[in-house]
This record gives C-alpha cells, sequence and structure tokens, in this order.
C-alpha cells in the first residue's frame, strides 16, 4: 500500500502542473457545464414569459364577417388586424415569420351562426415555432373555445334545456406533482453534464498517465522501479479517480449556484440544489469515478501516442453518458439491471433526488455496488495488462 500512495502522490502532484488537465478538470467541466444549464433554462424562461405577457397582435382575414367575435378578441387583450390574404399567402407568410397565427374567417360566418349552425374558422400557425406561433395560438384558441362554450350554453338556456345535461361526465383533473418534480423534467440534462464533467475531468490525467509515459518513452524505466506494476498502475487510476471526485464536486457545487440565478418560481416549478442535495447527489454518482478511471485506463492501455489515445478515449467517455442527454425521452422503468447500469443508474437515483424522493436503500446499493464491482474489474484488467511484456510496445 505505501508503493501504490507513492505513485498516487507523484502522479497527483506532478500533473498539476499540466494545463491541459487542470483546464479539463477544473474549468471545462465544472464551469462550462453549468453556465450552459442555467443559460438554456433561463432562455426558456424568458421565452416563456414574453410569450405569456406580451400583447398579441392577431391578423384576421374576413374580420367583418363576425364583428362580435372581434369584439370578444379584443377584450381579451387581442389586438385584431384585419388583412386581405389567401391561403397560400398565409401559409407563405407564416412559413417566413412574419406572422406568427392568422385567423381566417369564413364569408358566410354570419349566415351560418344565424341558423345556429357550427361556424368553421380556421387558424394557422406553425406549431415547430414554439414560443411563437404555437403559444400564439394556443392563446387565441383559448379564446375561441370559452366564446364557443359560453354561446352554445346560451343557445341552450334560450330552447328551455338545462346546459348540464349535455354534461354526461364531470372529470375533474387532480395534478398529484410537486414544484421539484416539474422542475426535474427541465433538469434532465444535470445527469448527463455532471457524469461527462466528471469522466472528463480525469480524461487527460488517463491518457498521460499511459499513453503519454510510452510517447515520451519513460514508460519502460518507470515498469522497471522497484514498485510491483500492479501498484504502479493502481496508484495511476486512484489519481485519475481523485481528479474525477474532483471535477465532480466542483460541477455540481457550480450547477447549485447558477441555478439559483433562474427564475422558476413562476412557472409553478422549484429547484432544490441545497448542501443537503448536493451531498446526496454526490454520493449517488461518485463511485461511477472508479469504473470510469478503470475503463479509460484500459483503453489508453492499447494506444500508442497522446493524440490516439486522445480520439479512442473520448469515444470511451461519450459511449456511456450520450444516451443520458436523450433519456427524457424514454420511459425507463428503475429495474434492478437498469440500475446496475453504469451512468444509467447514477442517472434515475439524481432523478429521484431532484424530485425530493426519498433513496431506496436497496436500489442506492445495487448502482453503487454494480458500478464498484465493474470499477474494480476493469482494475484487474489494467494490472493484468501491465504485467505483460507486451504493454512496451
Amino acid at each position: 500500500m505505501r508503493s501504490l500512495w507513492i505513485v498516487f502522490r507523484k502522479e497527483f502532484f506532478e500533473n498539476l502542473r499540466d494545463r491541459r488537465i487542470l483546464l479539463a478538470a477544473l474549468v471545462f467541466g465544472p464551469v462550462l457545464g453549468p453556465a450552459l444549464l442555467a443559460g438554456v433554462l433561463q432562455l426558456s424562461v424568458t421565452q416563456g414569459e414574453t410569450a405569456r405577457e406580451q400583447p398579441l397582435t392577431l391578423p384576421v382575414v374576413g374580420a367583418e364577417s363576425a364583428p362580435t367575435l372581434m369584439a370578444v378578441l379584443q377584450s381579451q387583450g387581442i389586438t385584431v388586424d384585419p388583412v386581405a390574404l389567401d391561403e397560400p399567402q398565409i401559409r407563405a407568410a407564416i412559413a417566413a415569420r412574419d406572422m406568427a397565427v392568422v385567423l381566417q374567417v369564413p364569408a358566410d360566418f354570419a349566415e351560418r351562426w344565424s341558423r345556429a349552425e357550427p361556424a368553421p374558422l380556421q387558424l394557422f400557425f406553425d406549431r415547430s415555432d414554439q414560443f411563437g406561433g404555437e403559444a400564439a395560438a394556443a392563446r387565441v384558441g383559448r379564446v375561441l373555445e370559452a366564446y364557443g362554450s359560453s354561446i352554445a350554453q346560451s343557445r341552450l338556456l334560450l330552447r328551455g334545456i338545462d346546459p348540464l345535461t349535455t354534461a354526461v361526465l364531470a372529470v375533474q383533473e387532480v395534478d398529484v406533482s410537486t414544484p421539484l418534480s416539474r422542475a426535474s423534467l427541465a433538469l434532465g440534462m444535470l445527469s448527463y453534464l455532471t457524469i461527462f464533467a466528471m469522466l472528463f475531468g480525469g480524461l487527460y490525467l488517463a491518457i498521460d498517465t499511459t499513453a503519454g509515459e510510452r510517447e515520451r518513452g519513460s514508460l519502460e524505466s518507470l515498469l522497471m522501479a522497484p514498485v510491483a506494476r500492479r501498484q504502479l498502475i493502481y496508484g495511476k487510476i486512484a489519481a485519475t479517480t481523485s481528479y474525477m471526485l474532483i471535477s465532480l464536486a466542483l460541477t455540481l457545487v457550480a450547477c447549485a449556484l447558477s441555478l439559483q440565478l433562474v427564475q422558476v418560481e413562476q412557472f409553478g416549478l422549484s429547484i432544490d440544489l441545497s448542501a443537503t442535495t448536493v451531498l446526496k447527489l454526490f454520493a449517488v454518482t461518485a463511485p461511477l469515478a472508479l469504473f470510469g478511471a478503470g475503463l479509460l485506463t484500459v483503453v489508453a492501455s492499447f494506444t500508442r501516442s497522446f493524440r490516439e489515445a486522445q480520439s479512442y478515449l473520448t469515444f470511451a467517455i461519450s459511449l456511456p453518458t450520450l444516451p443520458l442527454a436523450f433519456i427524457s425521452l424514454l420511459q425507463v422503468d428503475s429495474s434492478a439491471l437498469a440500475l446496475a447500469t453504469p451512468s444509467l443508474g447514477q442517472h434515475l437515483l439524481m432523478m429521484r433526488i431532484l424530485r425530493g424522493e426519498t433513496l431506496v436503500p436497496v436500489d442506492f446499493a445495487i448502482s453503487v455496488g454494480a458500478s464498484l464491482l465493474l470499477g474494480t474489474l476493469l482494475c484487474v484488467v489494467a494490472g493484468r495488462l501491465y504485467e505483460r511484456e507486451a504493454i512496451l510496445g
């Protein structure tokens, strides 16, 4: 153990002078990742506020055919702008983003209305324009739906029919979500950024202590030192793991600080990244560092140069983390197999913590135990690789 500690101390402190390692462990992940996450959330909040609060001008084709309807729209804060366009021109204007939404009233609207027939309206918008056309169309649609419902009830009363007779079911939606659980949907990228930053924090150290030694020609003399080869590589893996843990801690702290600046309360959301939450997130993610350090060391052991190792290891850390960027689109059950899968298990536990749920000890043990077991196996594989003479190339 003493020789392992000596190797660890040497690699840890010597690489503090390497600018690439320091930037990867202390800047790129811990700073850029949280800043990106907070920036995206703040942009969404700002655009949502703009779409909800800004005055809405509604271009209307055939506004003269429905003066009462236009007055209703005006009373709801929607400015009516009569225009003369045909359907191709409307589609072209929306596609060019000259108009967000257009309401078309048919010429026979008043005639149908007087006969109590369904009066068709066409609401043109671009659903892909999330904070423009879709938000404006939803606002106009709510006003039209409420007006149509009130007229329908009035018609029934004039005919002596109780409008309640048409209400066959009275469905009440009960939302049992909490502000924390709703916010976890917006924080789906947090696990990806955190785990990627952690693995990236040990990337250059793993390269330097393996392929870098071989490229500099110092590996042979290093292996001839009076230290067991396994102890040598275990010390290097320990140094890589420590850099990953430092990067993880800095990333979580940076996320907690940066997300405090995002104002999401007006949307019924709440982000809890208190010291206790950060410690919980660190506890469920930290065991993955040993797996990541072992994986990077094993992959780098097969490379011959720094550049080659960099290309392979960049792919190695992207493979387990990239699916997390899209995991929110999938319905993944928290089964034992999912919890035992490195990075996926950490993601599932992190989402539970962010939703304010209580961690089940068995699930925590499965995730932590699987990551530590796989990490230990990778360390053993790395130790055996370095006992082979072929490691010298």
